[in-house]
């Protein structure tokens, strides 16, 4: 095998289809891999906290927790990425997550586990993401050409949604037939899957450095004006953190509307594999989608359609049509998600992909802990029905203010618009 620090700093040469680029399988695949156990994890811990507190504010509070890393840790570790080994930085995240995981079965064997250990392993792995989810983002563009930037989004998207449908499932199977701590070993081993591709990879994830400077603070600053300057990024980077409030707070809407109307745990997981269905659909369609139409057109529209679609869990006659509803919903996610991510990554210089992504995903990932946590708030406090009133206006706003953004409506073409850079 090559060796890593001898492979060529360009980017790798594009080759007839990204099923050929080597590195890229190998990411792509330990991810796959990986989101497939986070997803039969991640619908088990409302579960969890539901069966020992039968308190939604007590679930919405662990989601919380496990996204509010990215405001408290994001703009620091962005230059730090910028600054370190983005492939060691994601080995060693990756381990401390597959730790952190199996520490909740392991508990409960011994009978030892509390709703606090839960919430430190919750925060633990939300912090971990972090670091791993930036570097991640910043070596994608080395590892694939430019060109291929869109269909490895849709390619990522397309995998991440299989995930989507068969996590839930897997996870809810594992939890009820096999037992509540199952489901977090199953996610621990994912992770050591990943570690292994990870190291596989021989492409350097990064550009040769100069010495690092001293001043971090200088270092983030420049991500932050970078950011300020690009007043389309800045705006996505808000309108993305907007969705992802209304995104955090669909699972326990979801999972409390299922309950209400009699569905039993694995019954909930295939809800959740429903709504996955529309992501599969989505980054199908996504690239497609963003050669046919505009950088505007896509983005208005994709919030229209949330808009329209959100009040609809009001009068679900059936828990089924939670699903349904939703796979709707997250049939327009990878859409967007493929149009704004490739724009946005091959605007970024290398050299501040991890300070620049990491202040886009501080916007973006710190509504997560906002939209989670007031779900389970509001659901206790006054009730699933308002709750979803309050979501759907939120979701009206997003879709007014959007389509009267100038800077969404008359983007530019990739090509033009970085020339304007």
């Amino acid at each position: 095998m090559q060796s890593l620090d001898h492979k060529d700093n360009q980017a790798p040469v594009a080759a007839s289809s990204l099923w050929r680029n080597r590195d890229y399988m190998l990411l792509w695949s330990g991810q796959v891999v990986s989101t497939l156990g986070t997803s039969a994890s991640t619908i088990v811990y409302p579960l969890l906290i539901l069966a020992l507190t039968n308190s939604p504010a007590a679930a919405g509070f662990v989601a919380a927790l496990g996204a509010a890393p990215y405001i408290i840790f994001s703009l620091p570790v962005g230059a730090l990425i910028d600054r370190w080994d983005r492939k060691r930085v994601m080995i060693l995240c990756d381990i401390g997550r597959g730790l952190t995981l199996a520490s909740i079965p392991i508990a409960m064997f011994f009978n030892v586990l509390t709703i606090w250990q839960i919430y430190i392993a919750a925060f633990v792995e939300g912090s971990l993401f972090v670091f791993f989810n930036i570097a991640e983002v910043a070596a994608l563009p080395r590892v694939v050409t430019e060109t291929q930037l869109p269909a490895a989004a849709a390619q990522n998207e397309a995998a991440f949604g299989t995930a989507a449908i068969l996590g839930p499932s897997l996870g809810t199977f594992l939890y009820q037939t096999f037992g509540r701590g199952v489901p977090f070993i199953a996610d621990a081993v994912s992770y050591a899957v990943s570690v292994v591709s990870l190291t596989f990879i021989q492409t350097r994830f990064q550009t040769e450095r100069v010495k690092a400077r001293n001043n971090l603070r200088a270092e983030i600053a420049e991500g932050l004006t970078w950011l300020w300057h690009q007043p389309l990024i800045r705006y996505m980077a808000a309108l993305t953190g907007g969705n992802n409030m209304v995104g955090s707070a669909m699972p326990l809407i979801i999972i409390v509307l299922a309950k209400k109307m009699g569905a039993l745990d694995a019954q909930v997981g295939l809800i959740f594999s429903i709504a996955g269905v529309g992501g599969i659909i989505g980054s199908l369609i996504g690239g497609q989608i963003q050669k046919r139409f505009t950088f505007g057109q896509v983005i208005i529209s994709v919030g229209w359609v949330n808009a329209l679609l959100f009040p609809l869990y009001l009068v679900v006659p059936q828990f089924f049509f939670l699903g349904v509803i939703s796979a709707l919903i997250y049939l327009t996610a990878p859409i967007y998600n493929v149009v704004q991510f490739s724009y946005r990554l091959a605007l970024i210089p290398d050299e501040l992909q991890g300070r620049v992504n990491s202040t886009f995903r501080l916007l973006a990932f710190g509504f997560n802990p906002l939209g989670a946590a007031l779900s389970g708030l509001l659901i206790e406090r006054i009730g699933t029905t308002p709750t979803i009133i309050i979501f759907s206006l939120w979701c009206m706003i997003m879709a007014i203010v959007t389509t009267f953004n100038i800077h969404v409506r008359n983007a530019l073409p990739l090509e033009q618009a970085r020339k304007a850079v």
